[in-house]
């Protein structure tokens, strides 16, 4: 054998090894997503007749685009909390009213999102409608970023009214003329809630629930929001018309990561 074949023989044992090796390992695993525990439920499995408008799977937002961890456009909750909107539900239907939610569980990934957002101070690009009157370099310092949400422990729901019989609400297009989220109900963007006095997520002091600018209808919807819900367990942001919590919690230190999505609450 010349000094060539035995070099080229040689180079294919070391490559017949190294396939046997490699065939050989175990192939990684694909790390699974977390789930949410059993005692969190779809809203539409507890009750199918509350609106669902889930914003932070859209473009309509105060970042402009969709956010991180939120896959399919579902309301999740814990289960106590979903029960007392159902009940909330069936007085309101009475009145001629229905719930909205705009927002529920919220994973820490997605208010990782916002606090990256927050500190980008170059993207303003939906100031115009959520922000027109607060410098975002003061977003944390005023509160409306924090690096926890009491959303990720899954029993804070963002919601509102909707006047019976519910009129369709039209899509927002990304990059249609934005206007501010506290300008009469006919020039900001067109919801098919009650007129609340503010826009959701409107960062501003008009959004305070009980802010004495707001009177007439307006404050009487927030009225019958806040007045439905207390009355089940449900405590109001003093800040926020829009954010209401169920007490007790069955999470009050826990903040959760598993993604919106169905699969996140398959059979419970």
């Amino acid at each position: 054998m010349t000094g060539t074949a035995r070099i080229l023989r040689a180079l294919a044992a070391a490559g017949a090894a190294l396939l046997a090796v490699t065939a050989a390992a175990p192939v990684a695993a694909a790390r699974p997503e977390p789930k949410a525990p059993p005692e969190f439920v779809d809203l539409r499995s507890v009750d199918p007749t509350i609106i669902t408008e889930m914003r932070y799977t859209t473009a309509h937002n105060f970042m402009g685009e969709p956010v991180d961890g939120y896959r399919q456009p579902v309301c999740i909750l814990t289960r106590p909390a979903a029960r007392a909107l159902r009940t909330a539900q069936r007085s309101l239907l009475r009145q001629g009213y229905s719930l909205k939610v705009y927002d529920c569980y919220r994973p820490q990934r997605a208010v990782d999102h916002f606090v990256r957002w927050a500190k980008d101070l170059d993207d303003q690009a939906m100031k115009d409608e959520f922000y027109p009157m607060v410098d975002k370099t003061r977003l944390f310092e005023d509160g409306y970023i924090a690096e926890k949400s009491g959303h990720s422990r899954g029993s804070t729901v963002d919601l509102t009214l909707v006047k019976l019989p519910a009129l369709p609400a039209r899509p927002y297009e990304p990059g249609e003329e934005l206007a501010p989220c506290f300008a009469p109900k006919d020039e900001r963007f067109p919801d098919n809630s009650v007129d609340m006095g503010t826009g959701y997520d409107c960062f501003d002091t008009l959004s305070h629930t009980d802010d004495p600018r707001v009177q007439g209808a307006q404050r009487a919807h927030r009225q019958i929001l806040k007045g439905t819900l207390s009355r089940l367990g449900f405590v109001n942001l003093a800040e926020e018309w829009w954010h209401f919590t169920y007490k007790p919690e069955l999470f009050p230190d826990t903040y959760f990561d598993f993604p919106v999505a169905r699969r996140s609450v398959a059979g419970h």
